[in-house]
């Protein structure tokens, strides 16, 4: 057994584990051998006398995705051009001007500049609309988010010129930047949500995370006395940052996860007692978008009594990967081990080898007609996947995803068509943005301080109607209807969104979890009824 060491070197990215770029001495066989000399000659076949000209390094590349789509659902190719963004939101940074941005009415419009980053320094501000990069025009030309990263992100130390339109003084500004560091940041948002309770909403496990979370604790004056961690779609990311943040809620010498393949030996990972919150209230908030590092720490938070899990099932993915090199500077992902729970779970939903989309689809079937996701009965799961927890010895159950103990069923009661055509063409946010470039100014002398914009500013029927006015105008038809069901959702947006321009993401998450988030009000009730819930659910 190995105790939990916080500085460590990342070994596993996404569940996987980096090596250098070099390649392996490959052990020989005969089978393996009569294998891959049946592989080349093929090869060797069709480039010598093939009909039409062939590329065969393309071809290679091809069977390399085919072979490993013919394994687990996790295993994949990384090519030597998407290397480099596949890993940039693990690794918590990236080289660029430093821009939240959107792309609305095929104009890349800012949504707000990277604290601290090279375009919040030279000026640029939310609601600005980049019209040229270097003088190539990206205004009103089908721009892609592809083609506005490649623009816009370069080498640290590089410049880039920008043509800025800005609708407040109805006119154009140049702006010359210098590309730094960005930062890619894991913690959403970070707040108390009362005296001594702490919100905590992480989007995803990377090299930089730990930081981020240590500098949320440092806001608070004093320790927190109850932490509600938000997991929600949270998929994952660096194993040894999920096994960090797992170590937080732990007395030395707890098992928070072990690792085991074939051909990969047994790795047991244990805490440190070191941690931020080894005492106190703790709750999580999961949902089937919770994967990999999350299904980690939820499934040491429970399998220990830890903590009490509040919304729906997780995803299911207890497989690791390891990155490793090919000879062109591409790489693959390679599933090499499962994961286990502190009591021994596998975390790992059922699939079968090459069959992807069956993989998926039964995900998908989660949120279908009777599934899962609206009505607890319609989860069920066999006594041979039964499991005890290792304090308390409640029942918990294996073989596909951590079942949190209190559900939450999915509500659609305020979606209609009507919203979702909204949401898919990102109409609110337009929208918002306009009203923001004719009232930014205004509103933020009005509402220095978040508390009094929450408790004043509402969304009045005028300017709800001006939305849909503009929707209308936008391809959405008025239907009296499906508004009505969905009013009060679209007015919570129109706030929180404004809340964001005027002040930060964190105020933003306030206003959304306070008035439509079922499981964030039933994590607030569980603090103040811990009791109460601490012998109903851990015992």
């Amino acid at each position: 057994m190995t105790k939990m060491k916080y500085l460590i070197v990342p070994i596993f990215i996404i569940g996987t584990i980096i090596h250098a770029n070099s390649q392996p001495r490959i052990p020989r066989s005969s089978e393996f051998d009569k294998a891959l000399n049946k592989y080349a000659t093929v090869m060797y076949y069709i480039n010598s006398l093939y009909v039409d000209t062939t590329n065969v390094p393309d071809l290679v590349d091809k069977a390399v995705v085919n072979t490993l789509a013919n394994l687990d659902p996790h295993s994949t190719y990384i090519s030597k051009k998407d290397f480099d963004a596949a890993n940039e939101p693990l690794q918590g940074n990236f080289n660029g001007i430093g821009i939240e941005f959107n792309i609305l009415n095929d104009t890349l419009t800012i949504i707000a500049p990277i604290s601290g980053g090279p375009s919040e320094k030279v000026g640029i501000i939310a609601g600005d609309r980049i019209i040229s990069v270097d003088g190539e025009k990206i205004a009103g030309v089908k721009l892609t988010n592809e083609k506005a990263f490649s623009l816009l992100r370069g080498p640290k130390g590089s410049k880039v010129s920008l043509s800025i339109f800005r609708k407040s003084i109805n006119d154009s500004i140049n702006f010359d930047i210098i590309r730094d560091k960005i930062p890619i940041h894991s913690v959403e948002a970070s707040y108390e949500v009362k005296p001594g309770v702490m919100y905590l909403k992480l989007a995803r496990f990377a090299l930089t995370s730990m930081d981020e979370i240590n500098e949320a604790f440092a806001k608070f004056k004093k320790k927190p006395q109850a932490l509600i961690l938000d997991l929600r779609s949270n998929s994952g990311g660096i194993l040894p940052t999920g096994i960090a943040l797992a170590n937080q809620f732990f007395d030395a010498d707890k098992l928070v996860v072990y690792t085991e393949g074939s051909k990969a030996p047994k790795m047991m990972e244990l805490s440190d007692g070191k941690g931020l919150f080894t005492q106190g209230k703790l709750i999580l908030l999961i949902d089937e978008g919770s994967a990999s590092a999350s299904e980690i720490v939820a499934g040491a938070v429970q399998d220990w009594d830890r903590g009490i899990l509040i919304g729906r099932r997780s995803f299911g993915k207890g497989l690791v990967q390891q990155q490793l090199p090919l000879n062109d500077g591409s790489f693959i992902r390679l599933t090499i081990a499962r994961y286990h729970t502190p009591t021994g779970r596998v975390i790992q939903r059922p699939y079968d080898n090459g069959n992807i989309e069956k993989y998926y689809s039964d995900l998908y079937k989660r949120y279908s007609n009777g599934g899962e996701a609206f009505n607890i009965d319609n989860l069920t799961f066999p006594d041979s996947l039964k499991y005890k927890t290792l304090k308390n010895g409640r029942t918990v159950y294996g073989g596909g995803g951590i079942m949190p103990g209190i559900f939450i069923p999915h509500d659609t009661s305020t979606y209609s068509k009507y919203s979702g055509q909204l949401g898919r063409k990102g109409i609110v946010n337009q929208f918002v943005l306009n009203y923001m470039d004719n009232n930014r100014a205004k509103l933020k002398s009005k509402y220095k301080k978040f508390n009094d914009y929450n408790n004043k500013f509402t969304i009045d029927n005028e300017l709800f109607n001006q939305l849909i006015e503009f929707a209308e105008k936008q391809g959405v038809p008025r239907n009296e209807k499906e508004i009505a069901t969905s009013e009060s959702d679209i007015r919570l947006i129109m706030k929180a969104l404004i809340a964001r321009d005027l002040f930060s993401d964190n105020e933003y998450y306030q206003i959304v979890n306070s008035g439509r988030d079922d499981a964030y009000k039933k994590a607030i009730e569980v603090v103040d009824k811990w009791e109460h819930y601490e012998k109903t659910v851990l015992h």
